[in-house]
């Protein structure tokens, strides 16, 4: 049993079948124990995700409104969801600056730096940030985070 931050570009995977998915959907069923948090701005990035791929072809509307049901239907049971507060979107200012990170890459790694800060001050293991954005992994390692990519595991 473990924390975990998943951002979109990772949490995908749970519900499109790609490189990764097996990894990932082992590592948020919720028989695993996990303690899996996402930002709020997690649940509108997977539903454009899952709808542009069926725009895009790459998936069928029928699959991805299939998926866009069931994440909807995951999300009160299977995640704790990071609100957003001006502290938080405050410090995201300031990763975006540093890291030179898009605006909902520096949300997401403030949002993970927010449970980990917690995580740390309660005494728990550090969380592991899980994104399959080298960019913002290389930012989250060196905001101090453990960092896992489900890209990592074919």
């Amino acid at each position: 049993m473990a924390d975990y931050f998943v951002d979109s570009s990772a949490l995908v995977k749970r519900y499109v079948n790609e490189t990764g998915s097996v990894w990932l959907s082992d590592l948020v069923a919720p028989a695993a124990g996990n303690d899996i948090y996402i930002a709020r701005i997690t649940t509108v990035e997977v539903i454009a995700a899952l709808t542009r791929r069926a725009r895009g072809g790459t998936i069928a509307a029928a699959d991805a409104s299939a998926a866009c049901l069931l994440f909807r239907n995951d999300l009160p049971h299977d995640y704790e969801i990071v609100d957003m507060t001006e502290t938080l979107l405050n410090r995201a200012m300031t990763l975006a600056e540093t890291h030179g990170l898009r605006g909902y890459d520096a949300v997401q790694l403030a949002a993970a730096c927010e449970v980990n800060a917690f995580c740390t001050a309660s005494g728990l293991p550090l969380l592991t940030f899980v994104s399959a954005d080298r960019a913002l992994n290389t930012a989250a390692t060196g905001e101090g985070l453990l960092v896992d990519d489900p890209n990592a595991h074919p």
